[in-house]
């Protein structure tokens, strides 16, 4: 688990490489889609964070039409190209006026680590463990960059959706897609996952911390989760605005974090569940 190859964060903690040994689990194959969150909703009448706010992060290059009168004033320091949108939601999520319509089959965004855990729990199931997500993603691989290998674009095909061009301000979407793709775009990894690096960012179980290894994998461990201090929570993955100009983040081993009730358009999450017991 990690990587020392010095092209990640030092400040990510995604060092050093180290073996750690979790329990035999189940993992969904994609992140959780629209039509599936719907239908969580429609059973409980959940109501998300970004909801109860009223207003959610998106995309600057997205926000369009009848949003721009929606519109939070400033800018976020630093990343200028997330806007507040009132009215941004799982079910608008580039703000008013838009829909879910024609992309039931996208991950669902603009859901908190709160709504998500909300939704496993009503599913029978949980979040992975960050240990869990990276033994997942990597497909049976040692040490690749990659869920499928060293090679970003291996025969000039491409096997994520993240940017392409200059960012924030121009995207190529030479992979088909300038927003989210559907859970189950490109193909999948050897263990049978889809998209686990680029499209969105995805939540796990552990609370952050960039020395979570020193602190709670000294020595090897089983189902590690982060130490219980502090409130932010790990997102694994990437997603589709990651770029090597500015965030190469879509990589196997790489790791950052969000406070458990923020919610933007490029975040989602998909399940995991304790392998049942054999009795023979």
């Amino acid at each position: 688990m990690g990587d020392d190859s010095g092209t990640g964060f030092a400040g990510d903690g995604e060092g050093p490489v180290r073996t750690v040994t979790v329990d035999a689990f189940l993992i969904g194959a994609t992140a959780v889609t629209n039509t599936e969150f719907a239908t969580f909703v429609q059973a409980t009448g959940h109501v998300t964070e970004a909801e109860r706010f009223g207003w959610s992060f998106v995309f600057d290059a997205f926000v369009e039409g009848e949003a721009l009168n929606h519109l939070l004033p400033g800018h976020v320091p630093g990343t200028p190209w997330w806007r507040g949108v009132h009215g941004a939601t799982w079910t608008a999520p580039t703000g008013p006026g838009s829909s879910i319509e024609g992309i039931e089959d996208h991950p669902v965004v603009h859901v908190s680590w709160n709504d998500a855990r909300a939704y496993a729990h009503w599913a029978g199931l949980r979040l992975p463990t960050e240990a869990e997500w990276e033994y997942a993603s990597r497909g049976g691989l040692d040490q690749a960059v990659f869920p499928w290998g060293d090679e970003l674009e291996p025969g000039g095909q491409h096997r994520c959706n993240i940017w392409q061009g200059d960012f924030p301000t121009h995207n190529l979407g030479s992979d088909g897609h300038l927003g989210t793709a559907p859970a189950d775009a490109f193909p999948p990894n050897g263990h049978g996952l889809y998209n686990t690096a680029g499209n969105v960012w995805e939540w796990c179980a552990d609370r952050w911390s960039p020395d979570w290894h020193v602190e709670e994998c000294a020595a090897t461990r089983v189902n590690p989760v982060g130490p219980p201090t502090g409130t932010a929570r790990v997102i694994r993955g990437g997603s589709y605005l990651c770029h090597r100009s500015y965030c190469t983040r879509y990589r196997v081993a790489a790791r950052t974090a969000n406070t458990p009730d923020s919610t933007t358009g490029h975040m989602g999450f998909r399940c995991a569940a304790d392998l049942p017991v054999r009795r023979d």
